[in-house]
């Protein structure tokens, strides 16, 4: 499975994770996770009260993308088919450290574990971020009720979590290529070149660690 690609496309809400992973699985042809967002019950009351919704919320994520990412390995890595994600489970934890209290923080941490332990780990991660202005622009484009109320302090928060945590596991997994972009300088939605240089660097990436 190590030589089978396994893509990951991770940052802050917003940013435009599923957009880019839908047009990496296009154009190499390889599968596409898509993670579940809106189908969590919990996350409207999640961003109208963050402390008292946090733990369900968090919870529900977690299970839910275990499920998936064990059905993807079963059911394409394991048989060689290449996969591309628009979330790393990672970033349970990004969330969870932020919004949880110490004890329910301490207890999730544990489940974390014990779900994760024998995950298949992503051989490629492009990792996008921005200002917070930038990200506030694209939720207000894709206009979801859910995140019409989402706290611009929780996404600058959220936004500089996400730096650290990448710097983070960069530092802990170097055989693990990071792409990273940043969406106040590159728009692969409008500019059809910049989706063209992230592609590139894609392709380069993987013919350096396998063949695509």
């Amino acid at each position: 499975m190590k030589n089978t690609p396994f893509i990951a496309v991770e940052g802050p809400i917003g940013i435009g994770k599923t957009s880019l992973s839908k047009a990496i699985a296009d154009h190499f042809q390889f599968s596409l996770l898509k993670e579940i967002v809106e189908e969590n019950p919990f996350l409207g009351k999640f961003y109208d009260n963050i402390e008292e919704w946090s733990f369900q919320t968090e919870m529900f994520f977690l299970c839910n993308r275990f499920k998936q990412l064990e059905d993807i390995n079963k059911n394409y890595l394991q048989r060689g088919q290449a996969v591309v994600a628009d979330y790393h489970i990672f970033k349970n934890r990004i969330f969870a450290e932020r919004t949880l209290q110490l004890s329910q923080y301490d207890k999730y941490q544990q489940i974390y574990h014990i779900l994760t332990e024998d995950m298949p780990q992503p051989n490629v991660i492009v990792y996008l971020n921005a200002s917070l202005d930038t990200i506030m622009k694209r939720i207000a484009l894709r206009g979801r009720d859910i995140e019409k109320n989402i706290d611009p302090q929780y996404l600058q928060r959220l936004i500089n979590d996400y730096e650290l945590f990448m710097e983070q596991f960069k530092a802990m997994h170097p055989e693990i290529p990071v792409l990273s972009y940043s969406g106040d300088n590159i728009d692969f939605v409008m500019n059809e070149e910049d989706l063209k240089v992230i592609l590139n660097d894609v392709e380069n990436t993987l013919k350096g660690a396998m063949t695509i």
